[in-house]
């Protein structure tokens, strides 16, 4: 194998294995497979090229264009023309999957299913690091720039994994690049022959192994893969240095009194509202016979800068056995403690622990810590829900409208707190809320005039296909259109309440679900919400519902809900529906109104690429790039067989060049020794075999010629063989209109052509290279357009190429027939004996 081909299957190698580092963050890894094998065909393809030879600019682009035909092959076959070429629709198709690809990346937890968009997102990056680090390693023998494709392969891999694992992802990219890079050095040093080690060579053996150096190297890359691995482990400065896990949790290497700065949840909640499949988050039961209340909270969001709501950095402590009692809460607001268990599934990984509101005590295994004024568990050292059994303790607070309308002002640090809005707030959203609670005598009063005006008399529309927006003027444009879903209901809402001096913060988590039939309910990625939650004196912080057809109303915001100290037993309001049922459940209707203002949720981005077309199977892409690569290859046919000949013509030459003259010693033949050529001949000490130079020097020197006039002849100049070297050597300077300067290069060669065959001792000329190129360029320069054209693409000195085939096609007749014959007359000849 020559060296250029090992770096080439070394560079294919190494990017396979840093792209092991992404098989953590989906399942099933059977994306490997296809990546390998494409990554197989865009290598082959270079090789190819590479040996023709081609320029390097047109090796790449060779490359580029048949990784982009193998991915139109895989997943957008039916938008393409003729099945393979790559079309207007075909980008279009790329652009609506890897959309549909960066929705599922925010909307699943790791590992995420292999979607059809995740699958291109990852087969296609690693097609394309694939490419620049063969262009790099390979094309451009540079393989230590190489590594920084790799090195950013792995570290996207990386800064998305939270595995134990991710030292052997390390280990397998480090060995790989480290693998690349010997191999280079390898290929390099066999330029030079035995560098470290003097003693004979081995006969038959690879003539530039360099044994010495390749032990050397490698065992310098154990050594520093060690310290990468080792060293990171003994400095705890470096929190685990490069293999330190990068998803872990929002708590990660914090203590008792640490603090948390959290990422918006807000990133995939409408992708979750919006997903073909309703996957099951959770499941719990709980020993209430009314689950309308059983909002599964996340977290709560209170800090408001104009733009959106995000968690505020919190101090966080060890969870408490019994949790404090809720802020605001008094003893005359009639309660329910409830028990549930919950169970979280295996895919889901959250950072914050969904749990009833407000919780009294959790118990629940692992690294979690408690933030006291939201009253939320979040993991530490990457702790998360992923498969987490847990039960809490949790209460129904039931007030009632009176209690809500007669609580007093809440603590001036409260209301500075959590009714501050800034500056950058448009003034039309603080004049809406003030129209729309006009004549209201408390803040009860103007809670439920505002819930009102969004989920019912205010003409709004739940859409979940319409953008959150950003900047301060979202909310402000949310109130005009009036369509949205709960992000925009109760980011308006809770900033529309600050503005009337009700505290108020926006919580994030899930509606009750769906009551299965074992008496169990099922909560999915379709009840995910958003809520404002308003705080009362007394009552503490209390959770409204602006967003229409979500969720449920609650009845302590309804009309007629009883005013007494022991009310009744919350009912659930018109909007919503408990009973079991197999179709989704009521936070997913849609009214005849709705559906008549077609304002009700269509499918994701996913549902519109569909979920079962991962691409046709490996053998029939394989059988349709073989098929498009012969379709391209055939017009190029003459062009390809030209520049390989010229190139194999040319190399001879320099080889030639080089070549010992017949009668002088060469280099490693030793004193004093007489020895037999190749062809028989007696060579005295000190003396080159003169048969074998003589034999290279003739037939590089005649290439050479065959060159020179295959040039003239892809210009219109035909050869004749009937003719001297020196009288075709006139005839090409004479049709062609040649400068001197050509012309005397011309007269060069078929000198040096009259030396090797007529001379008694031929001997190779340097500079005839030099002179063929100087008489293409020459011809170049004063065809026409259309000839330059032809000249390129359809050589007519590649008719020689058939000729060839016609020569091999008759020679093989003749030998097949010859041992025909002689079978034929055995049987005769030895019965005759």
């Amino acid at each position: 194998m020559s060296g250029r081909a090992r770096l080439a299957l070394c560079a294919a190698a190494a990017t396979l294995m840093a792209s092991c580092a992404l098989l953590p963050l989906v399942t099933p890894a059977t994306w490997l497979f296809q990546a390998a094998f494409l990554v197989a065909v865009q290598t082959g393809v270079g090789a190819l090229a590479r040996r023709v030879p081609l320029a390097r600019s047109l090796t790449i682009a060779c490359q580029a264009v048949v990784s982009l035909v193998l991915l139109t092959l895989t997943f957008a076959r039916s938008q393409s023309i003729a099945g393979f070429v790559p079309g207007p629709d075909t980008f279009h198709r790329f652009g609506v999957l890897l959309q549909a690809g960066a929705d599922d990346v925010g909307r699943f937890a790791i590992p995420a299913p292999l979607t059809p968009g995740i699958r291109l997102m990852i087969v296609g990056g690693v097609l394309v690091i694939g490419l620049l680090v063969d262009a790099l390693a390979v094309t451009f023998r540079a393989a230590a720039p190489a590594g920084l494709p790799l090195l950013a392969l792995y570290s996207v891999a990386a800064g998305l994994s939270n595995g134990g694992a991710d030292w052997l992802w390390f280990l397998v990219a480090a060995g790989g690049y480290l693998m690349l890079l010997l191999a280079e050095g390898r290929d390099r040093l066999s330029q030079w022959g035995r560098v470290f080690s003097g003693g004979p060579r081995t006969p038959g053996a690879d003539s530039g192994g360099a044994v010495a150096p390749v032990r050397a190297g490698r065992r310098i890359g154990v050594v520093a893969l060690g310290i990468a691995l080792v060293v990171p482990l003994a400095l705890p400065s470096l929190s685990g240095g490069l293999l330190d896990g990068a998803g872990t949790g929002v708590g990660t290497g914090i203590g008792d009194g640490g603090t948390i700065s959290a990422v918006n949840p807000l990133v995939s909640l409408r992708d979750s509202l919006n997903v073909n499949e309703d996957r099951q988050v959770m499941a719990y039961r709980t020993n209430s016979d009314d689950t309308q209340d059983m909002y599964l909270r996340i977290v709560a969001l209170d800090d408001f800068d104009g733009t959106t709501w995000k968690p505020a950095q919190r101090h966080i402590t060890a969870v408490p056995d019994t949790l404090p009692t809720p802020t605001g809460l008094a003893g005359d607001v009639r309660r329910t403690e409830v028990e549930t268990r919950i169970s979280a599934a295996d895919w889901y990984a959250q950072d914050w622990l969904p749990m009833p509101y407000p919780a009294t005590s959790v118990n629940i295994k692992g690294n979690w810590r408690y933030e006291p004024v939201g009253r939320t568990l979040v993991g530490d050292h990457g702790q998360n829900t992923r498969g987490v059994q847990y039960d809490v303790k949790s209460l129904i607070v039931q007030p009632t409208a009176e209690q809500l309308a007669t609580a007093p002002e809440p603590s001036a640090a409260l209301k500075r707190q959590f009714t501050k809005v800034p500056g950058s707030l448009p003034a039309v959203v603080a004049a809406t809320a003030r129209r729309v609670t006009a004549g209201s005598s408390n803040h009860y009063e103007e809670a439920v005039k505002l819930q009102d005006y969004f989920a019912l008399d205010g003409g709004f529309i739940y859409n979940t296909q319409v953008q959150v927006g950003s900047g301060p003027g979202a909310i402000a444009r949310f109130l005009k259109d009036k369509e949205g879903f709960c992000v925009h209901f109760s980011f308006a809402m809770a900033a529309m309440a600050r503005t009337l001096g009700i505290p108020a913060r926006v919580a994030v988590g899930f509606t009750p679900g769906s009551v299965q039939t074992d008496g169990s309910m099922s909560v999915g990625l379709r009840d995910a919400h958003a809520w404002p939650e308003l705080f009362f004196e007394g009552v503490g912080w209390t959770r409204f519902e602006p967003t229409p057809n979500r969720g449920s109303t609650p009845s302590y915001t309804q009309t007629n809900t009883p005013t007494g100290e022991n009310p009744a037993v919350p009912r659930p309001s018109l909007s919503s529906s408990t009973a079991p049922s197999a179709a989704p459940s009521a936070s997913e209707s849609c009214t005849v109104q709705m559906k008549k203002m077609d304002a009700c949720p269509s499918q994701s981005s996913q549902a519109a690429v569909g979920s079962g077309n991962d691409g046709p199977p490996w053998y029939q892409s394989l059988v349709w790039v073989l098929l498009g690569l012969a379709l391209l290859a055939v017009p190029l046919t003459p062009m390809l067989w030209r520049l390989r000949s010229r190139s194999v013509r040319l190399a001879s030459a320099r080889h030639a060049a080089s070549a010992p003259a017949p009668g002088r010693a060469r280099r490693g033949d030793r004193a004093g020794e007489q020895h037999t050529d190749e062809i028989g001949m007696t060579v005295l000490p000190g003396e080159a075999p003169p048969g074998r130079a003589t034999e290279v020097v003739v037939g590089h020197t005649l290439a050479v010629w065959r060159e020179l006039t295959d040039t003239a002849w892809d210009y219109g100049i035909l050869p004749d063989d009937a003719l001297t070297p020196r009288k075709a050597a006139e005839r090409i300077v004479r049709l062609g209109r040649l400068d001197a300067s050509t012309a005397a290069a011309v007269h060069r060669v078929a000198g040096a052509v009259e030396q090797v065959l007529f001379a008694p001792q031929p001997r190779a000329q340097a500079g005839l290279v030099d002179d063929v190129r100087r008489l293409r360029v020459a011809l170049r320069s004063t065809a026409g357009r259309r000839a330059r054209v032809r000249a390129v693409l359809a050589p007519r000195s590649a008719k020689r190429a058939v000729w060839a085939v016609a020569d091999r096609w008759a020679d093989l007749k003749a030998r097949w027939a010859a041992r025909w014959a002689a079978l034929v007359r055995r049987p005769s000849g030895q019965q005759s004996g």
